[in-house]
């Protein structure tokens, strides 16, 4: 199918004026490179000719003819799609000049592919000394294992992620969301980001590395110092906290409610709406709530069964103790909270026609910022990026 598709320049946001060639495909550096173009950078997303692979995972796929997978287009707004085959002379010729013209290359293939089609660091900084290159890999591009090829849910479990979630040791659960590809394409943005303002004091660029597992890793926090610092190896916790109590998902008459009870203020608060002697030796603390968790969730439990969801939210808002219902996703796109923070955006697919998408978790205050374009179709800017590059070599001399 053939798309004239009218791509408004990013000429806003704090990221204008520069350019990503994004050569990354699946989750992990589509997301990173999204939330530049998020931030009005001009992204070229490039594609091999059958297109990136997250185009057919599914379901749901929707369009006229189901065949535009929903995955993709959650990791791919704000950018242009071209496709290059790099095996190829052609391909590997497009790809010098785009680099030429680019502040910034993201991949995220095996270690040793890029160099392998002609493209190793070095060489990319002969084409382009101020080049960022930000490189996503699944174990780290070097060390014993630094070869392995990741992907999210082995990173989750290699990372120890898995090990801290479920309800006990027997039965470790993958976050439902892909935490480690999504960590990762963040955690690139950000490396991108620093080396960006770096260059405007060197005027050179650098490479960017990171992982699906330093994502993983990179976020165990206090997990980590359980283990580095305490000595204690953490384990799953279910729905409530390893160290603060009580703080998780407890059952009440009509379903669960969540309670943050994360000092001893908000504790008497709590204690006292629900009759418990917040002064009793075995919950004075959190050190003593936590020693007698089970305890504590089991008479918290018997209190909140007297009355509904609804009520507890009510009397628990009014004193001031964070606690909250547990949403499904389609009532997190309705609720009225989530879409006054600009979480929903709408865009126009040029087959889809209006859509709406998760929005930027970013909010600037002023105006300036870039609208937002919908995911592309595949190879749909192929003409308008190569009209933009020749007036780019045009203009810049190179």
């Amino acid at each position: 199918m053939e798309l004239t598709v009218d791509q408004p320049l990013r000429d806003q946001g704090p990221l204008s004026g520069v350019v990503v060639l994004d050569l990354s495909r699946a989750l992990a550096g589509p997301h990173g490179a999204q939330m530049l173009g998020d931030l009005g950078a001009r992204v070229i997303k490039v594609e091999q000719p059958s297109g990136d692979e997250s185009r057919g995972w599914g379901p749901p796929f929707v369009g006229p003819e189901h065949d535009i997978s929903t995955y993709f287009l959650a990791a791919n707004r704000n950018k242009q799609s071209i496709t290059v085959d790099m095996k190829s002379a052609e391909g590997r010729e497009l790809i010098e000049r785009l680099v030429r013209q680019s502040d910034v290359l993201i991949e995220n293939f095996r270690t040793g592919v890029l160099d392998r089609l002609g493209f190793s660091v070095e060489r990319l900084h002969e084409l382009n000394p101020r080049l960022i290159i930000l490189s996503i890999t699944g174990f780290g591009h070097d060390g014993p294992e630094g070869g392995r090829p990741g992907y999210d849910q082995i990173a989750q479990g290699e990372a120890g992620l898995m090990s801290l979630t479920g309800p006990s040791t027997a039965e470790p659960y993958r976050v439902g969301a892909s935490i480690a590809d999504l960590l990762a394409g963040i955690h690139g943005a950000y490396g991108v980001v620093a080396a960006l303002y770096e260059r405007e004091r060197t005027g050179r660029g650098r490479v960017v590395r990171t992982s699906l597992l330093a994502s993983v890793v990179g976020v165990h926090s206090y997990h980590g110092t359980a283990w580095t610092v305490g000595g204690s190896v953490p384990r799953p916790g279910g729905n409530h906290h390893a160290s603060i109590a009580p703080y998780g998902a407890f059952h009440c008459a009509d379903g669960m409610i969540q309670l943050a009870v994360a000092n001893d203020g908000l504790w008497r608060k709590t204690a006292k709406v629900l009759y418990i002697d917040p002064d009793t030796p075995k919950y004075a603390t959190n050190r003593d709530r936590f020693a007698h968790r089970e305890e504590l969730i089991a008479d918290m439990e018997h209190a909140l069964a007297a009355h509904t969801r609804e009520h507890w939210l009510a009397e628990f808002g009014a004193l001031g103790v964070p606690a909250g219902a547990i949403r499904s996703i389609d009532e997190v796109y309705s609720w009225d909270q989530v879409r006054s923070q600009g979480l929903v955006v709408t865009v126009d697919h040029p087959v889809l026609g209006p859509i709406e998408l998760p929005g930027s978790p970013l909010r600037f205050d002023g105006d300036g910022m870039p609208g937002h374009t919908a995911p592309p179709a595949l190879g749909q800017d192929q003409d308008a990026v190569l009209t933009w590059l020749d007036e780019r070599e045009r203009e810049h001399g190179r």
